[in-house]
């Protein structure tokens, strides 16, 4: 018989809230079946918040207090694990930092900046500061820190399957210095050549729709239905409507169809990567 696998409560507060409720659960001499019996949700989205991979939903919360007895604990903590996951990204991004770690294939989308997953810290620092100049240095580099942390998707080598298209203009106009954006380009083309990503660009000269002003980050999972997000400079929405996000589903698939061939782009990626590089690139 396989052991179970211990949390370890003291690495943070998702974890802890998580061992908490496996304790009482035991304790009370219930399954995860028995205790997510007559709520919304599955066995395996209860064993993701014990182990402090998910947070846990008020309803659920709700839900547990009553089956457990617990006199509404579980409730009132929900709320700290949901800061604590959020971290220094926006409070409507946060719940898609969570589900892109369990995502099985992400499909993105971007016109207007590189994407968060595949920024170097300059880029990533330039829009950050652009964006929120109110904030303190502290403030700056922690959501860098929490930007760059994303990427640790990519040191697993097969999951998730990421796949981006990204407008030429993005790679012909620079919004940091030419070294540094030689730099940006090398390392979006090394993750290419590692074949961890898969990258198109869209040229200038392709077809335009309303659509490519609005950035898609679409995911799949292995037991759970796919989602949308899309944003503003200060606002994002997730969208979980099937029929909603199989519609951006094919709209995607048309600017993929539109867009250069991952082979063809690599080499323009890398060619403008060189020019930045050599002092020779014009926007």
């Amino acid at each position: 018989m396989a052991t179970r696998k211990e949390i370890d409560g003291s690495a943070g507060v998702p974890e802890f809230y998580g061992k908490e409720l496996r304790f009482k659960r035991e304790e009370a001499g219930l399954t995860l079946e028995k205790l997510v019996d007559g709520s919304f949700y599955g066995i395996t989205y209860l064993s993701e918040i014990e182990h402090g991979h998910r947070r846990m939903p008020e309803d659920l919360a709700q839900h547990v207090d009553r089956v457990l007895g617990t006199d509404g604990f579980f409730g009132r903590r929900c709320g700290d694990v949901r800061k604590a996951k959020q971290g220094a990204h926006s409070s409507y991004f946060a719940a898609v930092v969570e589900a892109e770690r369990r995502a099985r294939a992400i499909a993105e989308w971007s016109g207007t900046l590189i994407p968060g997953l595949l920024q170097t810290r300059p880029y990533a620092d330039a829009v950050i500061r652009s964006a929120h100049t109110l904030d303190t240095p502290e403030e700056v580099e922690a959501k860098i820190d929490a930007r760059m942390q994303r990427a640790q998707l990519f040191d697993n080598p097969k999951k998730p399957e990421y796949w981006v298209i990204l407008h030429e203009a993005l790679i012909r106009h620079s919004i940091i210095p030419t070294v540094e954006m030689a730099e940006q380009l090398e390392h979006i083309a090394a993750l290419v050549r590692s074949r961890r990503v898969v990258v198109q660009i869209l040229p200038w000269n392709g077809p335009t729709r309303a659509l490519t002003e609005l950035p898609l980050f679409l995911m799949d999972f292995d037991n759970e239905p796919p989602l949308l997000y899309t944003e503003g400079s200060y606002h994002g929405q997730t969208i979980d409507d099937p029929s909603i996000v199989m519609r951006y589903r094919k709209a995607y698939d048309r600017l993929r169809a539109a867009a250069l061939p991952p082979e063809v782009s690599l080499e323009l990626i890398e060619k403008v990567a060189e020019e930045y590089r050599n002092g020779q690139h014009r926007s």
